[in-house]
């Protein structure tokens, strides 16, 4: 009885594959939680170090600053506002006399505003119409209401009666003119018109849908917005991001459509961000993300309108930052990193089919590598015999393990991807037809790799390429050479190991409260008509009910 028992004891080898296997899972999931406890520990006290310096800061300033309201006194403002000057070069000071007496000055920023409206509808009609005419009875009192009314023929105009806030306006844009007798200096905007044009998206390509594409004027953003979705319930509400460089930031929502609950915690981290300087949406995603050391993304970025507009018909929150064409879009889910606007321009069989190949390609892009190593170094009796004899002699000449041989290939082929986006393009295509050279027959011919690892190589590439989300494709291939590691420790055991880490991690990821893979988890059956496949149009008469909107009807029908 004893030896029959004994007999049938695994060996060593698989005890101890089992053991990692269940207890590496565990050693992780303790091992994140106390390195996210550490740090959310080390965030809570540098904010509140800064709160507490930021506190005595601001009593400092405030006691040495204080405001300095506008007085009325010409010369006493407008010498305040020189002095305030002086240390920007850009700021130019225009004086003149409005009609026959009354003293005024224009202060504005060359190059941010328009130069011809400042000579044709500010200036000129300054001097002409305030009080300039010929005869007395064609004189217009200056008042603020007149100027406003009747002087100026421009669509922005406020006031302001803080000389303080003049300069800081005037570095966004905006022309302030100060008047002799007005309590107020009046602030016009109009920015220059030397945008770039509407062009189509470089990083979402389209065989069938619109070419427009966000640029990097914010107006222009939200008129596209506007254009594509012309609904009154269209809500922006407008925030200035960063400490030092402050910029214009943009939350747009369906008002009737959208959960409360969602743009209340999206305005909560916007108005949370502490950061010297934004340039681009890039960095408004990493600091309003949920978890930081995850390497998925949790927001989505695009080029496109028409991908906003539908995000937001579908109760999502977009997020526009001046001075990029990239806007950000919360909650995301991982299938709508795998999704593209092209899926409901055609019709549902052909689009559904090609998001099912999205999602396999995906699966090659992380784990075709390790398959191959876990093949040719542990598990080679799962594979056919004569496959097997056909790559042990093709990998005859070649002298290192498939771990080397085939990092050397994954590595070869990022060094040629990275090389060919930052050259410039006449020399990119140069770059790409070296490359494949050097990693194809040559490689070959040397004995450094097999032929087979070169098929492994080139289906992998060429199935990162087919996700449509640049950011979605670096993690997957990031996360290639982690599944490359565990097949050469484990083999299959460690392949497998590896896929249920990331499934795990996916399923406790969230997007600001949306579970990242749902409607897998939890489970939505309504859901599913939007997920791997998509349904027909007449089925899909409801809005996510992840997203809890306030009106969950899509059609009536």
């Amino acid at each position: 009885m004893w030896k029959f028992i004994v007999s049938h004891f695994p060996g060593w080898d698989v005890v101890f594959q089992a053991i990692m296997l269940l207890v590496l899972p565990v050693v992780f999931y303790f091992l994140s939680n106390w390195v996210k406890s550490r740090l959310s520990n080390r965030s809570y006290a540098k904010s509140k170090e800064a709160s507490t310096a930021g506190a005595v800061s601001n009593s400092d300033d405030e006691e040495f600053a204080g405001e300095q309201p506008v007085t009325g006194n010409y010369d006493h403002d407008l010498s305040v506002l020189k002095q305030q000057a002086v240390n920007h070069c850009d700021i130019h000071i225009r004086e003149f006399t409005i009609g026959r007496a009354n003293r005024a000055a224009v202060l504005y920023v060359d190059g941010l505003y328009d130069k011809n409206l400042m000579d044709t509808q500010v200036l000129e009609s300054l001097m002409n119409k305030g009080g300039g005419g010929t005869s007395t009875s064609q004189e217009i009192p200056i008042t603020k209401e007149n100027l406003v009314n009747q002087i100026l023929p421009v669509s922005q105009v406020s006031d302001t009666g803080q000389l303080d806030q003049v300069v800081e306006d005037i570095l966004t844009g905006v022309v302030a003119l100060l008047v002799e007798g007005l309590e107020e200096i009046l602030m016009i905007s109009g920015s220059a018109g030397n945008s770039r044009g509407i062009e189509e998206p470089v990083s979402e390509g389209l065989l069938r849908g619109p070419r427009a594409g966000f640029t990097e004027t914010l107006s222009d953003n939200t008129a596209l917005l506007r254009r594509h979705g012309k609904n009154e319930s269209l809500q922006m509400i407008k925030f200035k991001v960063g400490e030092r460089a402050q910029k214009n930031l943009i939350v747009a929502y369906m008002r009737d459509i959208a959960n409360s609950e969602l743009v209340d915690e999206v305005i909560r981290r916007i108005e949370a961000i502490d950061m010297d300087y934004l340039p681009e949406s890039g960095y408004v995603e990493q600091l309003i993300e949920d978890n930081s050391l995850s390497p998925f993304q949790q927001v989505q970025s695009t080029e496109r309108p028409d991908r906003v507009i539908g995000a937001l018909m579908e109760g999502r929150v977009a997020i526009l930052l001046d001075g990029t064409p990239f806007v950000l879009i919360v909650p995301v889910t991982f299938s709508m990193l795998l999704q593209s606007p092209e899926d409901y321009y055609e019709r549902w069989i052909p689009a559904s089919l090609l998001r099912l190949l999205r999602f396999f390609t995906a699966f090659l892009a992380v784990f075709t590598p390790a398959i191959y190593i876990s093949f040719i170094s542990f598990n080679q009796g799962l594979i056919p015999t004569e496959l097997v004899v056909t790559i042990i002699e093709s990998r005859l000449s070649v002298p290192f393990p498939s771990i080397i041989e085939a990092l050397i290939m994954e590595v070869s082929i990022e060094i040629l991807r990275e090389a060919g986006i930052r050259l410039p393009k006449p020399i990119g295509p140069a770059m790409g037809i070296v490359g494949g050279l050097i990693i194809g027959d040559a490689a070959v011919n040397a004995g450094i790799i097999s032929p087979f690892l070169v098929i492994v190589v080139a289906v992998t590439a060429i199935s990162s390429f087919a996700i449509p989300s640049y950011s979605t494709g670096i993690t997957l291939r990031m996360l290639r050479f982690l599944a490359m590691f565990f097949a050469a420790f484990l083999g299959l055991f460690g392949t497998v190991m590896f896929f249920i880490l990331v499934c795990s991690h996916l399923a406790k990821l969230k997007s600001f409260g949306v579970a990242y893979i749902s409607p897998l988890s939890p489970f939505r059956w309504n859901d599913w008509k939007d997920f791997i496949f998509r349904m027909p149009f007449k089925l899909m008469n409801r809005r996510p009910i992840l997203m809890k909107t306030r009106d969950s009807t899509r059609r009536n029908k």
